[in-house]
């Protein structure tokens, strides 16, 4: 209670000056107040009070929407690229080179013998729909003579049809078999005229089928061109194959060190195969990075020019390529930073065989924002993708994730890992064997937009980043005046033979170097910060109210004025109806002490109002009369009182 009552008076003393009243409480603010026009309010007359009051709530609405305005703006977080160019000495960028093709044709022939056969076929096959019926007799014999050599088993996991777009229904035409699936099945045994055959030669489309394991549901996959299907066809194929060859056979079955870098220069320092280190490309099959800096010190370049920059003639031995595999001939190569895996089916280059190619280097180092300027990661330890290329021991990359994810996506739903991508733990890669259904499901997950936006949104980009941009010059080499000598020297320090082993369809050097010694660094800022904040909220409110950070304390005084007074109303409130309460309990006046005494004393004593009688007997049933006896004054001036009763907004207190 003492508690209460204390509370109460330290809220009266805190309120001072304004009154108890909102209405005291506004006019106390509006004259005291260091802002322009809440005075004129109070001060003017009738109509310029009017005037005055709607000046002032339409620039404070002004004030108020600029704010909004303003806020607004910071926390979209918004930035501002600088571009600043700088001189300094820098490290030389680490090269990756690749053969074109992953494997020597005579090392893994073995391997593809059945799918060759398959495959050549297949053309002759689709060929033959070019210039006549595909069901006349001497294509159906044709095709039955040569399935008897084929693994049709090999075939039917993953088969190429043909489409026919010249009928309605559109059948679809089994390559190696007779039978025709659709609506039209109804052979037509007319063969087309010769003058029609450029014609009939377009009319079928082909395309790979795809299908689940039970063939319940399948899918065709359409190409506009029957190269396209091939390749696709034949790398699907291979990655099934190459998926159960161990690792070290595969790198035995690419093109080792010695025998594809013939000459190595960098700067006026002869350099060879040994200052390359080997990683295994599931693309590109053996690769070499030049200066890595995983073993030691990222080398430095001194100077801008070809002289001091990294010179190399590699052999990629064209004669030994795999023919369905791969179409395109040379090497591949990408620059990029130390530490840093490279990814060379996004990011690397082709040069072309029988040509000396000149890389000119420019550097842009990239600097973002963190968050919330920019959803960045400095290291990828806040990216919820497991970053599968840990095991290279390679800084983190977006392309890294992006992989990492679809490889997580497709041990989920194909419950095994594609060949191209590493493995995480427990897991094996698909092949026919294991996994009959993994190419449908494959193709289903690559073509799905909403796995594609899932590894999108999980990924982030490094905040610092180095990018290389390249200018790329090409010339024949050697020049039909030097290539005899050139080949002659190479064959003789390759294989110590007088022979030339070597021709200008296997040779590749490649100059790489600095364009100009400088580096340009592209950075973000902020493009508003809490200064900037601060000034223009200032700046607003000064122009529109001529106020300061000191009225809007004023107005924080008043605010907190305000719900004082509300908290004493409401304490009030609370009080009334608390003694309307006593009220309704007490609906008479309270027995005097004389009464209560006589009460407890004479058990015959009777109150004024007669509801106890001695007939009655309610009070003395079982007991002997009392005695008479003399009853004490009748004190009627003391009078208990409730407490609830008492005032408890009195400022004395008990000494």
């Amino acid at each position: 209670m003492n508690l209460k009552r204390y509370f109460i008076r330290a809220l009266h003393r805190l309120q001072k000056g304004p009154g108890y009243t909102y209405k005291e409480l506004l006019v106390w603010y509006c004259d005291n107040t260091n802002t322009h026009g809440p005075k004129r309010i109070i001060r003017e007359g009738p109509k310029k009070k009017f005037v005055w009051f709607f000046l002032t709530l339409l620039f404070a609405s002004l004030v108020f929407w600029q704010w909004g305005i303003l806020i607004n703006t910071y926390l979209s977080y918004n930035v501002t690229s600088s571009l600043s160019i700088g001189f300094k000495t820098m490290k030389f960028p680490a090269v990756t080179v690749c053969n074109a093709n992953a494997f020597k044709y005579s090392k893994v022939k073995h391997l593809l013998k059945e799918m060759d056969k398959l495959i050549d076929a297949a053309l002759e096959r689709i060929l033959q729909c070019g210039k006549q019926d595909p069901f006349s007799p001497l294509a159906v014999n044709s095709s039955e003579n040569d399935s008897q050599a084929l693994d049709l088993q090999l075939w039917n996991q993953l088969p190429l049809v043909l489409i026919d777009e010249s009928h309605p229904d559109q059948p679809i035409i089994d390559i190696f078999t007779t039978n025709r699936t659709g609506a039209g099945t109804q052979h037509n045994s007319s063969s087309p005229s010769p003058s029609n055959t450029t014609a009939e030669a377009k009319k079928y489309k082909v395309a790979m089928k795809l299908c689940r394991e039970n063939g319940t549901s399948c899918v065709y996959r359409n190409f506009t061109s029957a190269a396209q299907a091939v390749m696709e066809w034949y790398v699907l194929q291979s990655t099934s194959i190459f998926a159960k060859v161990p690792l070290e056979e595969r790198k035995q079955m690419g093109y080792q060190a010695e025998d594809m870098i013939l000459a190595c220069l960098y700067g006026a320092e002869p350099c060879n195969h040994k200052n390359f280190t080997q990683i295994y490309h599931p693309d590109h099959g053996n690769c070499y990075i030049f200066n890595w800096g995983m073993d030691q010190e990222a080398l430095i370049s001194s100077n801008p020019g070809a002289e001091f920059g990294l010179k190399l003639i590699l052999d990629i031995s064209q004669h030994d390529y795999i023919p369905y595999l791969t179409s395109a001939a040379g090497a591949r190569l990408m620059l990029h930073e130390q530490k840093s895996f490279p990814f060379l089916k996004d990011q690397g280059i082709y040069a072309m065989s029988g040509t000396e190619t000149s890389i000119g280097v420019l550097v842009d180092e990239l600097e973002r924002m963190g968050y919330p300027y920019s959803d960045c990661t400095l290291n990828g330890s806040d990216v919820p993708v497991k970053n599968l290329y840990k095991g290279f021991n390679t800084s983190y990359s977006i392309q890294a994730c992006l992989r990492s994810c679809f490889q997580a996506e497709m041990v989920e739903s194909c419950e095994c890992g594609h060949y191209l991508f590493p493995l995480p733990e427990g897991v094996n890669y698909c092949n026919n064997d294991d996994n009959p259904d993994w190419a449908y499901c494959y193709s289903s997950l690559r073509s799905s937009i909403r796995h594609r936006q899932f590894c999108i949104d999980s990924c982030k980009e490094t905040c610092n980043d180095t990018q290389y941009k390249m200018t790329i010059s090409m010339a024949d080499w050697p020049s039909e005046a030097s290539e005899d000598w050139i080949f002659h020297i190479l064959s003789y320090e390759r294989d110590l033979s007088t022979n030339v082993t070597l021709d200008r369809h296997g040779i590749i050097k490649l100059n790489i170097y600095f364009q100009e010694y400088n580096y340009r660094t592209i950075s973000e800022s902020a493009a508003t910060t809490i200064v900037w904040l601060l000034s223009s909220l200032g700046g607003q409110f000064g122009f529109w109210m001529g106020g300061s950070v000191l009225c809007l304390i004023e107005f924080g005084e008043i605010i907190i004025d305000f719900l004082w007074i509300t908290i004493i109303n409401g304490i009030s409130w609370c009080k009334g109806l608390k003694q309307k309460r006593a009220q309704t309990r007490y609906p008479d006046a309270p027995p005097t002490v004389s009464e209560l005494v006589e009460a407890h004393t004479n058990f015959g004593f009777q109150y004024e109002d007669g509801s106890v009688t001695p007939g009655s007997g309610n009070c003395c049933r079982g007991r002997l009369p009392p005695e008479p006896g003399t009853p004490p004054p009748n004190y009627d001036s003391l009078r208990v009182q409730p407490l609830d009763v008492l005032e408890l907004g009195t400022d004395t207190e008990p000494e």
